[in-house]
C-alpha cells in the first residue's frame, strides 16, 4: 500500500508579503506598506509595516497572520507579541512589523527604508486600508 505524501503549498516572498497585508486588514490593521528591499538589503526580500490601535489589536493581527499562513510554513520567530507595542514576525523572506501608531512614528521604519520600492497594493486592499484608518479617527 502506498501512502500519498501531501505537498505543502508554497508562496513566493511577494505573495507572502501581500497576504500578510491582506490578513492584517482583516483585523483592522491600517497604514499598510509592503516594501521590496531586495535591492538594498539581504535581511529579507520584503518588509510589511502595519499599524494598530492597541496591544490587543496588534496581538490579534499577529495571531491571525500566523494561523492563516501556517499551511504555507511556520513563522521562524516572533518578538514583542506579549507586549503588543511592536511585534516582529520573521518568515525569513518576509519581515512583518506590527506597530502601535506612536511606536511606528518613534522608530520610523518607513523613513529608514525610504529607498525601498513600495509594492502597490490592490485597489480593494487600498480602499479597505483607508476605511480601517478612518474607523479609528474621531
Amino acid at each position: 500500500m502506498t501512502e500519498k505524501i501531501a505537498e505543502k503549498q508554497t508562496l513566493t516572498p511577494l505573495e507572502r508579503a501581500t497576504r500578510c497585508a491582506e490578513l492584517a486588514s482583516d483585523k483592522k490593521g491600517y497604514d499598510l506598506r509592503v516594501l521590496d528591499i531586495t535591492a538594498i538589503s539581504t535581511i529579507a526580500d520584503f518588509l510589511v509595516i502595519i499599524s494598530g490601535q492597541s496591544d490587543k489589536q496588534n496581538q490579534a493581527i499577529c495571531d491571525h497572520i500566523r494561523r492563516e499562513l501556517k499551511k504555507f510554513g511556520k513563522v521562524q520567530e516572533i518578538e514583542g507579541e506579549t507586549e503588543g507595542k511592536w511585534i516582529v514576525m520573521d518568515y525569513s523572506d518576509v519581515l512583518v512589523h506590527i506597530f502601535h501608531e506612536e511606536q511606528r512614528k518613534r522608530y520610523d521604519l518607513d523613513g529608514l527604508w525610504e529607498k525601498a520600492e513600495q509594492v502597490e497594493l490592490s485597489a480593494a486592499l487600498q480602499a479597505t486600508d483607508v476605511a480601517n484608518k478612518d474607523s479609528f479617527t474621531i
